[in-house]
Protein backbone atom coordinates (compact mmCIF):
# COMPACT_ATOMS: atom_id res chain seq x y z
CA UNK A 1 0.00 0.00 0.00
CA UNK A 2 3.09 2.26 -0.37
CA UNK A 3 4.87 3.18 -3.32
CA UNK A 4 8.02 1.99 -3.98
CA UNK A 5 10.65 3.79 -6.50
CA UNK A 6 11.71 1.49 -9.04
CA UNK A 7 14.24 2.49 -12.46
CA UNK A 8 14.27 5.56 -13.32
CA UNK A 9 13.13 6.71 -16.69
CA UNK A 10 13.05 9.90 -18.99
CA UNK A 11 9.67 12.28 -17.37
CA UNK A 12 9.03 12.45 -21.64
CA UNK A 13 8.89 8.85 -22.22
CA UNK A 14 5.40 6.89 -22.24
CA UNK A 15 5.83 3.77 -20.72
CA UNK A 16 2.73 2.48 -21.96
CA UNK A 17 3.95 0.92 -24.95
CA UNK A 18 7.18 -0.80 -23.33
CA UNK A 19 4.91 -3.05 -21.42
CA UNK A 20 3.95 -5.33 -24.40
CA UNK A 21 6.94 -7.61 -24.66
CA UNK A 22 9.77 -7.00 -22.67
CA UNK A 23 12.49 -9.24 -21.72
CA UNK A 24 11.97 -10.75 -18.05
CA UNK A 25 14.56 -9.13 -15.62
CA UNK A 26 14.42 -11.02 -12.33
CA UNK A 27 16.10 -7.58 -10.91
CA UNK A 28 12.62 -5.90 -12.06
CA UNK A 29 10.23 -8.51 -10.33
CA UNK A 30 12.00 -8.17 -7.49
CA UNK A 31 11.69 -4.78 -7.38
CA UNK A 32 8.21 -4.69 -8.29
CA UNK A 33 7.63 -7.35 -4.50
CA UNK A 34 9.10 -4.06 -2.91
CA UNK A 35 11.40 -5.61 -0.90
CA UNK A 36 11.78 -2.05 1.05
CA UNK A 37 8.66 -1.94 2.27
CA UNK A 38 9.26 -5.54 3.87
CA UNK A 39 10.73 -3.18 6.74
CA UNK A 40 7.06 -2.93 8.33
CA UNK A 41 6.84 -6.14 8.66
CA UNK A 42 9.22 -6.21 11.79
CA UNK A 43 6.41 -5.12 13.76
CA UNK A 44 5.88 -8.35 14.21
CA UNK A 45 9.12 -8.66 16.24
CA UNK A 46 7.44 -6.34 18.86
CA UNK A 47 5.54 -8.66 20.85
CA UNK A 48 7.80 -11.37 21.34
CA UNK A 49 10.49 -8.57 21.90
CA UNK A 50 8.18 -7.01 24.53
CA UNK A 51 7.85 -10.08 26.11
CA UNK A 52 11.26 -11.43 26.60
CA UNK A 53 10.60 -14.32 24.14
CA UNK A 54 13.31 -13.38 21.18
CA UNK A 55 16.43 -15.19 22.95
CA UNK A 56 14.79 -18.41 23.14
CA UNK A 57 14.57 -20.55 20.00
CA UNK A 58 10.85 -21.06 19.58
CA UNK A 59 10.37 -17.28 19.88
CA UNK A 60 12.84 -16.48 17.46
CA UNK A 61 11.54 -19.28 15.07
CA UNK A 62 8.33 -18.05 15.34
CA UNK A 63 8.83 -15.13 14.71
CA UNK A 64 10.76 -15.66 11.74
CA UNK A 65 8.10 -17.57 9.99
CA UNK A 66 5.54 -14.79 11.07
CA UNK A 67 8.03 -12.05 9.47
CA UNK A 68 8.73 -14.06 5.95
CA UNK A 69 5.18 -15.30 6.02
CA UNK A 70 4.58 -11.28 6.00
CA UNK A 71 6.71 -10.63 3.52
CA UNK A 72 5.60 -13.29 0.85
CA UNK A 73 1.70 -12.20 1.35
CA UNK A 74 2.49 -8.36 1.39
CA UNK A 75 4.56 -8.94 -2.27
CA UNK A 76 2.07 -10.95 -3.90
CA UNK A 77 -0.44 -8.13 -2.77
CA UNK A 78 1.54 -5.20 -3.67
CA UNK A 79 1.82 -7.10 -7.39
CA UNK A 80 -1.69 -7.86 -8.01
CA UNK A 81 -2.05 -4.09 -6.88
CA UNK A 82 0.16 -3.11 -9.33
CA UNK A 83 -1.37 -4.85 -12.51
CA UNK A 84 -4.78 -3.38 -11.47
CA UNK A 85 -3.65 -0.03 -11.52
CA UNK A 86 -1.51 -0.47 -14.15
CA UNK A 87 -3.03 2.43 -16.41
CA UNK A 88 -3.61 4.54 -13.84
CA UNK A 89 -0.37 4.43 -12.25
CA UNK A 90 1.39 5.20 -15.81
CA UNK A 91 -0.32 8.64 -15.80
CA UNK A 92 1.09 9.54 -12.61
CA UNK A 93 4.27 11.32 -12.22
CA UNK A 94 6.26 8.93 -9.68
CA UNK A 95 4.18 5.60 -9.69
CA UNK A 96 4.64 5.46 -13.66
CA UNK A 97 8.45 4.52 -12.87
CA UNK A 98 7.03 0.89 -11.15
CA UNK A 99 8.03 -2.20 -12.74
CA UNK A 100 5.01 -3.23 -14.02
CA UNK A 101 4.00 0.63 -14.58
CA UNK A 102 7.16 1.24 -16.78
CA UNK A 103 6.90 -2.37 -18.74
CA UNK A 104 9.62 -3.98 -16.98
CA UNK A 105 7.58 -6.47 -16.03
CA UNK A 106 4.67 -7.40 -17.59
CA UNK A 107 1.09 -7.59 -16.47
CA UNK A 108 0.59 -11.36 -16.90
CA UNK A 109 3.80 -12.34 -15.09
CA UNK A 110 3.11 -9.96 -12.13
CA UNK A 111 -0.29 -11.42 -11.45
CA UNK A 112 1.43 -14.77 -11.82
CA UNK A 113 3.76 -14.07 -9.30
CA UNK A 114 0.97 -12.10 -6.76
CA UNK A 115 -1.07 -15.19 -6.67
CA UNK A 116 2.05 -17.65 -6.43
CA UNK A 117 3.21 -15.54 -3.15
CA UNK A 118 -0.36 -15.09 -2.37
CA UNK A 119 -0.58 -18.71 -1.49
CA UNK A 120 2.86 -19.10 -0.07
CA UNK A 121 2.65 -16.63 2.44
CA UNK A 122 -0.29 -18.93 4.72
CA UNK A 123 1.82 -22.06 3.61
CA UNK A 124 4.53 -20.42 5.25
CA UNK A 125 2.40 -19.34 8.11
CA UNK A 126 1.37 -22.84 8.46
CA UNK A 127 4.43 -23.74 9.47
CA UNK A 128 4.27 -22.22 12.84
CA UNK A 129 2.36 -25.45 13.67
CA UNK A 130 -0.59 -23.20 14.68
CA UNK A 131 -3.49 -22.38 12.93
CA UNK A 132 -3.87 -18.64 14.22
CA UNK A 133 -0.98 -17.47 12.38
CA UNK A 134 -1.91 -18.21 8.81
CA UNK A 135 -5.50 -17.34 10.03
CA UNK A 136 -3.77 -13.92 11.09
CA UNK A 137 -2.25 -13.50 7.74
CA UNK A 138 -5.49 -14.23 5.82
CA UNK A 139 -7.26 -11.37 7.82
CA UNK A 140 -4.00 -9.18 6.49
CA UNK A 141 -4.90 -9.99 3.08
CA UNK A 142 -8.35 -9.69 3.47
CA UNK A 143 -7.56 -6.23 4.61
CA UNK A 144 -5.67 -5.39 1.77
CA UNK A 145 -7.64 -5.90 -0.79
CA UNK A 146 -10.90 -4.73 0.84
CA UNK A 147 -8.18 -1.61 0.83
CA UNK A 148 -7.32 -1.67 -2.70
CA UNK A 149 -10.60 -2.15 -4.61
CA UNK A 150 -12.81 -0.13 -1.85
CA UNK A 151 -11.67 1.15 1.22
CA UNK A 152 -8.80 3.62 -0.27
CA UNK A 153 -11.74 5.53 -2.02
CA UNK A 154 -13.30 6.05 1.64
CA UNK A 155 -12.20 9.47 3.36
CA UNK A 156 -11.22 8.92 7.25
CA UNK A 157 -11.72 4.70 6.60
CA UNK A 158 -8.86 4.64 4.86
CA UNK A 159 -6.65 5.81 7.42
CA UNK A 160 -7.90 3.60 9.69
CA UNK A 161 -7.48 0.65 7.29
CA UNK A 162 -3.72 1.17 6.30
CA UNK A 163 -3.40 1.55 10.38
CA UNK A 164 -5.14 -1.66 10.61
CA UNK A 165 -2.63 -3.20 8.39
CA UNK A 166 -0.03 -2.63 10.74
CA UNK A 167 -1.47 -3.39 13.73
CA UNK A 168 -2.22 -6.71 12.77
CA UNK A 169 1.39 -7.52 11.73
CA UNK A 170 2.59 -6.50 15.29
CA UNK A 171 -0.64 -9.14 16.54
CA UNK A 172 0.89 -11.63 14.33
CA UNK A 173 4.37 -11.54 16.48
CA UNK A 174 2.40 -12.27 19.85
CA UNK A 175 0.15 -14.80 17.77
CA UNK A 176 3.29 -16.79 16.17
CA UNK A 177 4.91 -17.21 19.85
CA UNK A 178 1.69 -17.44 21.80
CA UNK A 179 1.93 -14.19 24.30
CA UNK A 180 -0.74 -12.27 25.25
CA UNK A 181 -1.28 -8.31 23.78
CA UNK A 182 -1.65 -6.14 26.79
CA UNK A 183 -4.20 -3.21 26.18
CA UNK A 184 -0.75 -1.07 26.39
CA UNK A 185 0.78 -2.87 23.68
CA UNK A 186 -2.55 -2.43 21.59
CA UNK A 187 -2.80 1.31 21.94
CA UNK A 188 0.32 2.41 21.58
CA UNK A 189 0.35 0.30 17.94
CA UNK A 190 -2.44 1.69 16.93
CA UNK A 191 -1.96 5.06 17.34
CA UNK A 192 1.90 5.15 16.06
CA UNK A 193 -0.01 3.60 13.09
CA UNK A 194 -2.32 6.24 12.36
CA UNK A 195 0.59 8.85 13.32
CA UNK A 196 2.80 7.02 10.48
CA UNK A 197 -0.59 6.56 8.10
CA UNK A 198 -1.66 10.31 8.85
CA UNK A 199 1.58 11.57 8.02
CA UNK A 200 2.10 9.75 4.35
CA UNK A 201 -1.26 11.18 3.49
CA UNK A 202 -0.03 14.70 4.84
CA UNK A 203 3.42 14.37 2.45
CA UNK A 204 1.14 13.24 -0.34
CA UNK A 205 -0.92 15.83 -0.38
CA UNK A 206 1.64 18.74 0.38
CA UNK A 207 3.09 17.12 -2.71
CA UNK A 208 -0.20 17.73 -5.13
CA UNK A 209 0.87 14.56 -6.61
CA UNK A 210 -2.03 12.25 -5.84
CA UNK A 211 -4.54 15.06 -4.96
CA UNK A 212 -6.75 13.80 -7.88
CA UNK A 213 -7.70 10.33 -5.71
CA UNK A 214 -10.80 10.45 -4.50
CA UNK A 215 -10.39 9.80 -0.64
CA UNK A 216 -6.89 12.13 -1.07
CA UNK A 217 -8.70 15.59 -2.57
CA UNK A 218 -11.07 14.80 0.57
CA UNK A 219 -8.72 16.08 3.22
CA UNK A 220 -7.19 19.23 3.71
CA UNK A 221 -3.54 19.65 5.33
CA UNK A 222 -4.99 21.43 8.59
CA UNK A 223 -7.09 18.13 9.16
CA UNK A 224 -4.70 15.86 8.65
CA UNK A 225 -2.28 17.81 11.20
CA UNK A 226 -4.83 18.00 13.58
CA UNK A 227 -5.34 13.71 13.43
CA UNK A 228 -1.80 13.69 13.51
CA UNK A 229 -1.16 16.19 16.50
CA UNK A 230 -4.23 14.08 18.13
CA UNK A 231 -2.60 10.65 17.58
CA UNK A 232 0.84 11.59 18.76
CA UNK A 233 -0.39 13.00 21.96
CA UNK A 234 -2.05 10.19 22.90
CA UNK A 235 0.60 7.68 21.88
CA UNK A 236 2.91 9.84 24.29
CA UNK A 237 0.68 10.08 27.16
CA UNK A 238 0.00 6.27 26.88
CA UNK A 239 3.52 5.20 26.45
CA UNK A 240 4.29 7.18 29.56
CA UNK A 241 2.55 5.44 31.82
CA UNK A 242 3.32 1.93 30.14
CA UNK A 243 6.63 2.48 31.07
CA UNK A 244 6.39 4.36 34.23
CA UNK A 245 4.27 1.32 35.57
CA UNK A 246 5.38 0.19 38.77
CA UNK A 247 5.93 -3.36 37.46
CA UNK A 248 8.57 -3.01 35.19
CA UNK A 249 11.96 -3.26 37.17
CA UNK A 250 14.43 -0.40 37.18
CA UNK A 251 14.83 2.85 35.51
CA UNK A 252 15.39 1.61 32.16
CA UNK A 253 11.86 2.05 31.36
CA UNK A 254 11.53 4.98 32.07
CA UNK A 255 14.57 6.86 30.46
CA UNK A 256 13.17 5.33 26.92
CA UNK A 257 10.68 7.50 27.26
CA UNK A 258 13.17 10.73 26.59
CA UNK A 259 14.28 9.35 22.92
CA UNK A 260 10.81 7.68 22.38
CA UNK A 261 9.50 11.32 22.82
CA UNK A 262 12.18 12.51 20.23
CA UNK A 263 11.41 10.30 17.73
CA UNK A 264 7.52 11.69 17.77
CA UNK A 265 8.49 14.97 17.43
CA UNK A 266 11.61 14.42 14.78
CA UNK A 267 8.93 12.09 12.95
CA UNK A 268 6.32 15.25 13.26
CA UNK A 269 9.00 17.87 12.15
CA UNK A 270 10.10 15.62 8.82
CA UNK A 271 6.37 15.53 7.67
CA UNK A 272 6.04 19.36 7.87
CA UNK A 273 8.93 19.12 5.50
CA UNK A 274 7.06 17.26 3.01
CA UNK A 275 9.00 13.73 3.60
CA UNK A 276 6.99 11.59 4.81
CA UNK A 277 5.60 10.06 1.69
CA UNK A 278 7.48 7.27 2.70
CA UNK A 279 7.70 6.74 6.46
CA UNK A 280 9.14 3.51 6.80
CA UNK A 281 12.65 4.67 4.42
CA UNK A 282 12.61 7.57 6.91
CA UNK A 283 14.21 5.76 9.76
CA UNK A 284 17.04 4.62 7.39
CA UNK A 285 17.88 7.65 5.95
CA UNK A 286 17.06 10.39 8.71
CA UNK A 287 19.98 10.26 11.32
CA UNK A 288 18.38 11.26 13.96
CA UNK A 289 15.66 9.15 13.58
CA UNK A 290 18.70 6.58 13.85
CA UNK A 291 20.03 7.95 16.72
CA UNK A 292 17.02 8.05 18.48
CA UNK A 293 15.47 4.33 17.58
CA UNK A 294 19.00 3.14 18.89
CA UNK A 295 18.33 5.28 22.39
CA UNK A 296 14.85 4.15 22.68
CA UNK A 297 15.99 0.00 22.26
CA UNK A 298 18.91 -0.02 24.05
CA UNK A 299 17.40 0.57 27.47
CA UNK A 300 14.14 -1.17 26.70
CA UNK A 301 15.89 -4.30 26.07
CA UNK A 302 18.03 -3.80 28.88
CA UNK A 303 15.03 -3.47 30.75
CA UNK A 304 12.99 -6.37 29.42
CA UNK A 305 16.09 -9.16 28.80
CA UNK A 306 18.49 -8.12 31.59
CA UNK A 307 16.77 -6.90 35.10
Amino acid sequence: MNEETAVARPSADPPAAASDSPGFSPVALLRACRPRQWLKNALVFAAPAAAGVLTTPRGLLGTAIAFGAFCLAASGAYLLNDAADVEADRRHPRKRRRPVAAGLVTVRLARITGVVLLLLGPALAALSGDWKLPAVVAGYLALTFSYTFWLKHQAVVDLVAVAGCHVIRALAGAVAVDVPVTSWFLVVVSLGSLLLVTGKREAELRASGDSARRALSAYTPSYLAGVRAMSSGAMIVTYCLWALNERHPGPFHAISIVPFVLIVLRHNLLVDRGVGEEPEELVLRDRPLLLFTALLLVPLLVGIYLS
